[in-house]
């Protein structure tokens, strides 16, 4: 039995972390499908996941082969058996989309020959640039449930609340991916007369005259080619259109997969969005797929983390798109990640990727601190694409585009052999298996603020090429929605020790009781609804760190000043740098005695008498930063990309009620920090060095030092998760500097971080004793005081009477 509540995968009522390996057995000769799954348990994982090519099981039409008759590395029933014969769990991605470098996605070349119509026509009525179908074409969606009947004929019997292993079921892979990448939305006569159907609903007669000036029905070229005076409009009710589209698909999928037996078990929408080794663009993958996987109960989301090293460029990347995805979810939603990259990031094959092989553990740490219970490391093993029966003269006639090699990068190499990022990522996962009990219950702890996410700021993956006006729109929301706020704001308050979640201020309601703090990325654009949302907010106690630009538009460029209206100001307009105008702001107020700094721009106001300037522009003295009380809140606008100043967004965030509960004083910061605790009060504090280099510095919990005030050490690119008030069967750790590695009845294995590592134990049970270490009995509390250097031998036993 498999329950999602409380942010928690239950099976058979124990909660979970699962920790999965990819390993696509069809790209392998089943005689090394064996030796590969004794890798992944050597990792330490708990679980395999595979994709299920359609294109490789049914070739032909018609001739499906999910049992190896055509090929032996086809025996999917196999692979699942042999998985569960070695106790792991198996997460089945069926597609009918899987991506994964195949042909056409995966979808076998007949479904595309037989059904011309679902290729999707775009922008201007051209074909579209991208391989996608039409998710909603009738001739699609029956090709589709052809397909999910063979695949759950299959896997019903193997569910695990069957009796069997597969606990959870992928339903397609990516939606709407492709499209957006491409700028390509799905504009085929079937889908717009959908829309104008849905627009009909959603809109009465007058207000769709109003915002389309011709008739809607059947006039395909004036939604393919829309003119400016109406672009913006379309753009938005198109963007929630296709929500709405993409969570019916989603919906038909499970429909499809209930029909044919598999029930009972999540099923997971994964989002992408990730690029260049960053997190900018991820969003657009949340705003795109929130409403499919948040519809109803029995679903997960599942992000697509493809960022490289974890370092001080992006951390606070990872660490807000885990907020953001918690932000939008159900109650009940944990976290997941279904495509968790790892390896040496090689994936040209021409040693152009060399992570460093911290990049897997910090990611892992991070997520799992955050609240991820199920982890899909993607790639854990390469492969061969072998050649299709049918030659389609597409330059190799294999069944994907990456050569007869696949996986370059994975920490297993298409031939078996493990690289240099297979050991680091095989500690982590072994470290955290070890305490899966006690972190599967665990919530990230936060501090009383949150950073704002407003999923239609995220709303840009299609705008129509030759618009004017959305190019503008663009530009601004790009320019203001991440960016400078994360690499500053969010950057800053991560080093600050504080620690935070998300709220959506779109979708949901912001109560100044429950989050007594936003720090609110802002653009010149900004939906009446929501500016009232933060009017409300201050209005009744709240405190907005406001970054960005205060707006003036709603959503579709229409004059809205509901916020400014609140603050009390004015905006003449914006100033800029230019070749021959080297644009600086300095500090005033309370936030004078600092560096006057040069700017690419600043929104520059005209405030009240009750406003205290903060921020000025040199030369002009005009306001481009203030503080302002209203109604019961407050307000501190910063409306220029401002540099990370620490001390700056402390002093502000704690100016509106917000004091950061950790923090550290490693002189060189550079220092993630976060703790998880459950309802009993045990804990672990989670730290990520992201530097190369070692740090010395205390931990501070309420200005309170950590450890008895002990100093840490924490050394070049490495993660710790240290216990505190852990119990472990008669054993309760008060605290250790080491990490635990495994526990047993009458041991407890710890992995030593410190020159001089401490475990203050408080038990009744006698500690015995040992040359690897000295025990000291102080009141309640039996320290173990290690004698080895963990440079030199990092491991360390405590044994109990």
């Amino acid at each position: 039995m498999i329950e999602i509540t409380d942010k928690q995968i239950v099976i058979d009522g124990k909660p979970q972390i699962i920790m999965c390996g990819e390993i696509h057995y069809y790209r392998l000769d089943r005689s090394e499908w064996q030796d590969r799954i004794d890798k992944l348990k050597d990792a330490g994982c708990n679980a395999v996941a595979s994709y299920v090519p359609w294109l490789c099981h049914e070739e032909v039409e018609g001739k499906i082969d999910l049992e190896g008759n055509s090929r032996p590395e086809l025996d999917l029933a196999g692979f699942i058996d042999l998985c569960a014969e070695n106790d792991l769990y198996f997460f089945l991605r069926p597609g009918p989309f899987i991506m994964a470098e195949m042909k056409n996605e995966g979808i076998p070349y007949w479904v595309i020959d037989k059904h011309p119509e679902i290729v999707p026509v775009t922008w201007d009525g051209k074909q579209t640039l991208a391989k996608t179908l039409d998710y909603s074409a009738p001739s699609f969606l029956k090709e589709t449930k052809k397909w999910y009947a063979a695949v759950m004929g299959i896997a019903a019997p193997r569910l695990q609340p069957n009796g069997g292993n597969i606990i959870g079921v992928q339903l397609d892979n990516e939606v709407g991916m492709l499209s957006w990448v491409s700028n390509c939305p799905d504009l085929t006569d079937t889908v717009i007369d959908d829309f104008v159907g849905w627009m009909q609903k959603r809109y009465d007669e007058e207000t769709l005259k109003d915002r389309y000036p011709f008739n809607l029905e059947g006039n395909y070229s004036a939604i393919r080619s829309p003119e400016d005076n109406y672009a913006a409009q379309l753009h938005f009710d198109l963007g929630y259109y296709m929500r709405h589209r993409f969570a019916e698909y989603i919906h038909a999928l499970r429909s499809y997969a209930e029909e044919f037996g598999v029930r009972n078990v999540p099923f997971i929408v994964n989002i992408h969005g990730t690029g260049g080794g960053r997190g900018f663009t991820y969003p657009i993958g949340i705003s795109q797929l929130y409403e499919s996987y948040t519809q109803d109960q029995g679903y997960l989301s599942g992000s697509d983390i493809y960022f490289a090293d974890l370092n001080m460029e992006s951390f606070q990347d990872l660490y807000l798109i885990n907020g953001f995805m918690d932000a939008v979810h159900r109650p009940e939603q944990p976290l997941t990640s279904v495509e968790f990259n790892c390896g040496d990031g090689n994936f040209g094959n021409n040693f152009s990727g060399r992570l460093d092989p911290s990049a897997a553990d910090f990611k892992t740490r991070m997520c799992i601190a955050q609240g991820n219970r199920l982890i899909n490391y993607y790639l854990l093993t390469g492969g061969r694409n072998y050649r299709l029966s049918e030659q389609r003269d597409d330059g190799n006639d294999r069944i994907a585009s990456t050569g007869e090699r696949h996986g370059f990068a994975a920490p297993i190499s298409p031939e078996g052999e493990l690289n240099y990022t297979y050991p680091r990522m095989a500690r982590s996962i072994q470290t955290i298996m070890a305490v899966a009990d006690k972190l599967a219950v665990m919530d990230e702890e936060r501090d009383n603020m949150a950073f704002a996410f407003i999923p239609d700021y995220y709303m840009t993956e299609a705008s129509y090429p030759d618009s004017s006006k959305m190019k503008e729109i663009y530009r601004n929301l790009e320019a203001n929605r991440s960016t400078a706020a994360w690499e500053n704001m969010a950057r800053a308050m991560l080093l600050g020790g504080y620690r935070y979640g998300s709220v959506d201020i779109q979708n949901k309601q912001i109560d100044p009781v429950e989050t007594p703090v936003l720090a609110v990325p802002s653009a010149s654009y900004m939906a009446k609804e929501v500016q009232g949302k933060l009017v409300s907010y201050l209005t009744n106690g709240g405190g907005v760190l406001l970054y960005g630009e205060v707006p003036s538009y709603d959503m579709e460029g229409n004059p809205c000043h509901l916020l400014a209206d609140a603050l009390e100001v004015r905006s003449p307009g914006m100033r800029l740098a230019g070749p021959a105008y080297d644009l600086s702001v300095y500090a005033d107020g309370w936030a004078q005695d600092r560096a006057e700094i040069r700017v690419h721009k600043a929104q520059v106001f005209e405030i009240s008498s009750q406003a205290e300037t903060i921020f000025r522009v040199y030369g002009t003295d005009e306001t481009c930063g203030f503080d302002k009380k209203v109604g019961r809140g407050r307000a501190i606008v910063i409306a220029t990309p401002y540099t990370c100043d620490l001390d700056l967004f402390t002093k502000a965030l704690e100016k509106l009620g917000a004091k950061a509960g950790l923090k550290n004083d490693s002189k060189y910061h550079g220092v993630f920090m976060t703790s998880t605790a459950n309802e009993q009060g045990e804990r672990f504090l989670h730290l990520l060095n992201l530097d190369g280099f070692d740090k010395e510095m205390h931990v501070y919990e309420n200005d309170v030092k950590l450890f008895d005030g002990r100093k840490l050490e924490l050394q070049t690119k490495e993660g710790i998760m240290l216990p505190i008030n852990l119990t472990v069967g008669e054993v309760t750790i008060h605290y250790a500097t080491a990490e635990i590695r495994n526990v047993q009845s009458n041991s407890i294995h710890f992995r030593l971080t410190q020159s001089d590592d401490v475990i203050a134990l408080k038990t009744d049970r006698q500690v015995i004793p040992s040359e690897d270490y000295t025990v000291q009995q102080e009141e309640d509390v039996t320290y173990v005081f290690s004698k080895k250097h963990a440079k030199i031998d990092d491991q360390l036993t405590v044994n109990f009477q």
